[in-house]
């Protein structure tokens, strides 16, 4: 199963409120960024990593070039350098995320990007559930006892005159 990381901007004085901009991203082989390096990378606004990864391959085949290195070589190293840049896809994602000030929220284990959402927004918002009303009490406690000193709830209340409570006949008289 695909692993996801979440990330989410931080602003000046914003909270996580703006779920929409929320960033999923998953860890594991991109095929598009080893078939599509350039292409990839501008498609994610990695702009740092795209002007390395042009300077790298720039370098590295002229290089190989200025030792005489054949074409199928120099073939073979570029397979290898696109490999690896889809490998790593993922880790250049989350490494300008870091850099642009996001911070990552969760890791979730799911089958897709929509499941990964569903299960990271049903466990956030179990966890930052807050209730709109200060005055809300806690249904599931139980009642507060009478053992509590200086309370008005721990007083009994006072016993009726014929001391009997309830529907009760009173005492002495006809069933």
């Amino acid at each position: 199963m695909p692993v996801y990381t979440v990330h989410a901007p931080v602003t000046n004085g914003a909270d996580l409120t703006a779920t929409d901009k929320f960033a999923f991203v998953r860890d594991g082989f991109h095929f598009w960024a080893a078939v599509a390096g350039v292409i990839w990378l501008a498609w994610h606004r990695l702009w740092l990593a795209l002007i390395g990864w042009i300077v790298l391959v720039l370098a590295i085949n002229a290089g190989l070039g200025w030792l005489g290195v054949g074409s199928r070589a120099m073939l073979l190293i570029d397979v290898v350098l696109a490999l690896l840049l889809g490998f790593e896809a993922a880790s250049l994602r989350r490494w300008t995320l870091s850099r642009r000030k996001w911070r990552m929220l969760d890791v979730i284990v799911a089958d897709d990007e929509e499941s990964a959402e569903r299960r990271f927004f049903d466990r956030w918002t179990a966890r930052n559930r807050v209730t709109s009303d200060s005055y809300s009490v806690d249904r599931g406690s139980p009642p507060p006892t009478r053992s509590v000193a200086g309370q008005p709830f721990s007083k009994p209340p006072p016993i009726p005159q014929g001391g009997i409570i309830g529907l009760f006949p009173e005492p002495g008289g006809s069933r």
